[in-house]
């Protein structure tokens, strides 16, 4: 029987290719080696990633980037759901924003209380985002970040870690085994995907 793994999460999850436009093809994206890897045990793995993506905040300039009004129809879309890996927070450390990573920490509360409300006994990975580079903000990079953008991003890793422990959900914290490409300080690039996936399957085969 087929086993379904949806990964909802933000451009990192998308596989924006760092400082352009495109897209990395499927078989380069962190999320298509997992299948790549698992699919001879069943698993199909389903790809909802968005390039701007917060967890509960609007995007004044684009729709449809806040994360809570998306992740209920999603989950219905795609039952039956056996294992959700949930990455989201980079772009909650925008500047405009304003939020501490405990804030955001709230926002990843909710959308564990939305998954839950719906699939009670689904296995949940909750990966802490890999942290901005020290010049994102630079005009030549993204100044929708600030300073403090980069300290909040170091930051989640504690917050997320303990909210895993609370909700007792599996946790990885991608920073740990990736790092914003040096081209625009916060996206994955090849090697960022691939040892991002590598750590995935190492968590999923430890904790089955």
């Amino acid at each position: 029987m087929q086993k379904e793994i949806v990964c909802f999460g933000d451009s990192n999850t998308y596989g924006l290719v760092p400082g352009q436009k495109e897209r990395y093809p499927r078989d380069i994206r962190w999320t298509g080696l997992l299948e790549s890897s698992l699919c001879h045990k069943g698993y199909h793995v389903i790809e909802e990633g968005l390039c701007g993506r917060t967890t509960v905040f609007e995007d004044a300039l684009r729709d449809h980037r806040k994360g809570s009004d998306m992740l209920p129809a999603i989950l219905e879309c795609h039952k039956p759901i056996d294992l959700i890996i949930l990455m989201l927070g980079t772009n909650d450390c925008k500047s405009y924003y304003h939020a501490s990573a405990d804030v955001i920490g709230l926002g990843i509360e909710k959308l564990l209380e939305q998954i839950r409300s719906q699939l009670q006994n689904v296995r949940i990975l909750l990966i802490s985002p890999i942290h901005l580079g020290n010049d994102v903000w630079k005009e030549e990079f993204d100044p929708e970040f600030d300073i403090d953008s980069v300290k909040v991003s170091k930051e989640l890793k504690k917050v997320y870690h303990n909210i895993a422990v609370r909700y007792e959900i599996d946790f990885l914290a991608a920073s740990e085994h990736a790092s914003a490409s040096e081209a625009d300080q916060q996206h994955l690039n090849e090697t960022g995907h691939r040892n991002l996936a590598e750590a995935i399957l190492r968590k999923l085969n430890t904790e089955e």
